[in-house]
């Protein structure tokens, strides 16, 4: 969808229309120091407040029968008047800090009304509209998946912008980010909205047409990354009387090169995933940089860390991504690399070198945490199982990596500005979201970002069934059950979608299935391209998908005629995540919106979860568990290992949250920018 283009803010501060005079040309909410007092109150704060997410949803719900008293009423009333009455609720819902409820209630039943005439007859109903209300009262909307979280989310960013605050639609692809404009345009278009949506590879022109609409979709790097290329521009000197100052003696002002308009509203999609999961990733933005070594000395570098020994030379920590040299390693680098020249004179230097070696051989895997796509090293990204085309490790790991698989060094690259998530998305005036799972980490939600999250119910009950977790002692026994159990289910008719945690395992599962004779489809980082069209037809008779973590996610998967017969979509997990909430959206994508599906997980002691990240001890003790209770033990052993995960990156994104505000310190004092 093409953006309309709507009015920059001029030098003096002039807005477009529709929108409240602004005291700011570029608003956003400061960052709040924060004592050890404020975060020991917060986290206190948060046993307290995410609890009582189910009873904040069903609160919720009294909105219903005001909307529905002034439903009727419309049925019959022209166009214009319902835009109008839309309108002129909106700006009540203004004035009261989104706090009038009569103007809430008014301003849906209009919008509703429209969406109807414009969108096929697809008007909100009940559980939409009670999270859209969660969305304007600045929460976190829980809803299943497969509840219409599109609609949901036209519902609150037309109100909103209606009010006259500029709305930031953010989710986490390019295809999503597309189709929702499209679906919800002719409701926006309809009330006389504007609507713009950025992707990867616009030029700063297109950005800023896209930016200036009255709601703009967007994912979350390119907004985040257009974000922190604007603090560059606008460096430490920013206040808006400075901005006022500097556009009145420049011939050519800062504002024009700027790709926002400040940040006013944003409505996170998939919240969990944009605010939780890639949390754990700082964003940076690098140029080039001349390499500090060439390939003689990161070959070597390679060569050295292949000849030491685990535990005696050097001790790696998974979990973390990180592996430490001992004494006894410190000394025998120093003694191989003896009578070398350049960085191997220096101890730090040479160190840090075999230090990155070993990381390269023995942390990043391919087919796991990166691909080879087009003789490229491409960064798989955790969180979506997706490729991350302009990612690429710092400080020589990428070249590292690239010498290990035989090809051809990319430039260094510098890191010249960076941020986190977690400081980006606070700096919003107003902040909400909406995502299927959210419960399992409401406390961090709001310890970081102050978002309660509010549960709603499910528009129609569940049918989904879980079948008990199967977890056997090896992994080759559970394959030969993962692909007996497709086989009985393609047998049967029914659709069956089996979930991996990586590249490399979706490909296993695909060898395994093959070798079966069972015909499937693969979706993973290196067909990425096909995502929408695979997942898309999941849900036909018989077919078997295999996709990795969440590819896929946010793409509904209809059931094909008589799927629902065969009790819906099967889904098969593989291995446990890392986290609770993945597991749980691989399993909303059976039985959504009342419908049948099936979920059962066939896992094994040797699974990543487990055999790799979890602690020694965990290790050790999974043996005797089995040993002593049998299966029983087994699925203790594999829950006790994604609970400590979970902790474990908690604990890391709040350690690069704090790291992020002291390196924000040390800018500030030497005058720079972010």
């Amino acid at each position: 969808m093409s953006a309309t283009s709507v009015a920059r803010p001029s030098a003096t501060g002039g807005q477009a229309r529709r929108r409240a005079p602004a005291l700011q040309l570029y608003p956003e909410r400061p960052d709040k120091k924060e004592g050890k007092l404020d975060a020991a109150l917060r986290a206190i704060e948060a046993q307290v407040v995410a609890p009582l997410a189910k009873h904040r949803g069903q609160k919720l719900f009294r909105l219903i029968p005001m909307v529905h008293a002034i439903a009727p009423t419309l049925l019959d009333v022209p166009m214009p008047e319902l835009v109008a009455g839309a309108r002129e609720a909106a700006i009540e819902i203004r004035r009261s800090d989104f706090k009038d409820n009569a103007a809430i209630a008014r301003c849906f039943a209009h919008l509703r009304e429209v969406s109807g005439r414009t969108l096929g007859g697809k008007r909100q109903h009940d559980v939409q509209l009670v999270g859209a209300w969660s969305i304007l009262s600045g929460m976190i909307a829980e809803m299943a998946t497969g509840e219409g979280k599109t609609l949901t989310a036209g519902l609150a960013a037309a109100a909103v912008a209606l009010a006259g605050t500029p709305v930031h639609v953010v989710t986490v692809n390019d295809y999503l980010a597309r189709r929702d404009a499209e679906l919800i345009g002719p409701l926006y278009k309809a009330v006389g909205l504007t609507v713009g949506v950025v992707v990867e590879g616009m030029e700063l022109a297109d950005r800023q047409r896209a930016y200036d609409c009255d709601i703009t979709y967007c994912t979350n790097k390119e907004l985040a990354f257009d974000y922190l290329r604007d603090r560059m521009v606008l460096g430490q000197k920013s206040g808006d009387l400075r901005l006022r100052l500097d556009a009145l003696a420049s011939t050519k002002s800062r504002m024009g090169e700027l790709r926002l308009r400040g940040l006013h509203f944003a409505l996170v999609d998939e919240a969990d995933s944009v605010l939780v999961d890639e949390a754990r990733t700082p964003l940076v933005i690098s140029g080039q940089a001349k390499a500090e070594n060439d390939v003689a000395t990161i070959a070597f570098a390679l060569e050295l860390a292949r000849t030491l020994e685990a535990d005696k030379h050097y001790r790696i920590m998974p979990d973390e991504k990180r592996v430490g040299l001992t004494q006894t390693g410190r000394d025998e680098v120093a003694e191989r690399s003896a009578g070398r020249l350049g960085p191997w004179k220096s101890r730090v230097m040479r160190e840090e070198l075999v230090r990155q070696a070993l990381s390269a051989e023995y942390l990043f895997h391919r087919d796991e945490d990166y691909i080879i796509f087009d003789g490229k090293v491409q960064i798989v990204d955790p969180s979506t199982g997706r490729r991350s085309k302009d990612r690429s490790w710092s400080d020589g790991l990428h070249q590292m990596i690239e010498t290990k698989e035989g090809l051809e060094l990319s430039e260094q690259r510098i890191t010249i500005a960076r941020m986190t998530y977690q400081r980006f998305f606070r700096r919003y005036g107003r902040l909400a979201g909406m995502t299927g799972t959210a419960s399992h980490v409401a406390g961090e939600l709001w310890r970081v970002y102050r978002l309660p999250v509010a549960t709603i119910p499910t528009h129609k009950p569940s049918q989904r069934v879980y079948r008990r977790d199967a977890v056997l002692p090896t992994a080759g026994q559970k394959w030969q059950r993962i692909v007996s159990r497709a086989a009985e289910l393609h047998a049967e008719g029914a659709p069956v979608l089996i979930g991996t945690g990586s590249v490399a395992q979706s490909e296993m599962a695909s060898a395994e299935l093959t070798r079966a004779g069972l015909p499937h489809d693969v979706l993973n980082a290196a067909q990425d391209a096909q995502e929408a069209s695979i997942v898309g037809r999941a849900g036909e008779l018989g077919r078997i998908t295999v996709v990795t973590s969440m590819a896929g996610r946010g793409t509904d998967i209809p059931l094909g005629p008589g799927a629902a017969e065969r009790g819906g979509l099967h889904v098969i997990m593989s291995e446990r995540h890392e986290a609770r909430r993945i597991d749980d959206q691989l399993a909303g994508r059976a039985g959504r919106q009342g419908e049948p599906g099936h979920i059962e997980a066939i896992l094994s002691l040797e699974d990543a979860l487990l055999a790799t990240d979890a602690p020694a001890v965990l290790k050790r003790l999974a043996g005797p568990l089995s040993a002593l209770l049998g299966e029983n033990g087994r699925r203790l052993a594999i829950t006790l290992a994604q609970k400590h995960a979970e902790r474990l990156h908690a604990r890391m994104r709040m350690a690069l949250l704090k790291t992020d505000k002291n390196s924000q310190k040390t800018l500030a004092f030497a005058g720079r920018s972010e």
